[in-house]
């Protein structure tokens, strides 16, 4: 009976500890200065590909800004609400890795392609943004809310 307990309780262990390295959930996204707060982003899973929305904004006087410089649909959305994320899915060779959606820049409007990896036992996500091959971009690391 005690080995079957143990077992229960490092199978429920391992399931919580495996559940925090998706990138599912909610992040503060962090400038790429490392320092500066910027939002809070959710990201949800949807049939297998991940989206995320902005829920808040750190500076107060952006709260009610909308996307001015998008030039999709997205055009002069409100910032918050507006999903940032889209399309992104597991990766079948890197089990680590989520690629293959992309990442909007409310600030200039850019859309690139994106690459999610959480880090650090699943507590940062890595964001890379790019064109064309990942060495042409940049990644911002966002902290784990929830």
């Amino acid at each position: 009976m005690k080995r079957v307990i143990a077992l229960l309780a490092l199978a429920m262990g391992t399931t919580v500890a495996f559940a925090q390295m998706t990138p599912v959930g909610v992040w503060k996204t962090i400038d790429d200065d490392g320092k500066t707060e910027k939002s809070t982003v959710r990201i949800s899973d949807a049939g297998g590909a991940l989206s995320g929305r902005i829920e808040t904004l750190t500076d107060a006087s952006k709260r009610e800004a909308v996307c001015d410089k998008c030039s999709d649909e997205r055009k002069d959305k409100k910032l918050v609400g507006l999903t940032i994320l889209r399309n992104v899915t597991k990766d079948a060779d890197e089990e680590s890795l989520w690629a293959g959606g992309d990442i909007l820049d409310p600030n200039n409007g850019k859309v690139y392609k994106v690459r999610l990896r959480p880090v650090d036992g699943g507590k940062k996500l890595e964001v890379r943004g790019f064109v064309g091959m990942p060495m042409l971009g940049r990644t911002q690391t966002w902290v784990r809310v929830e």
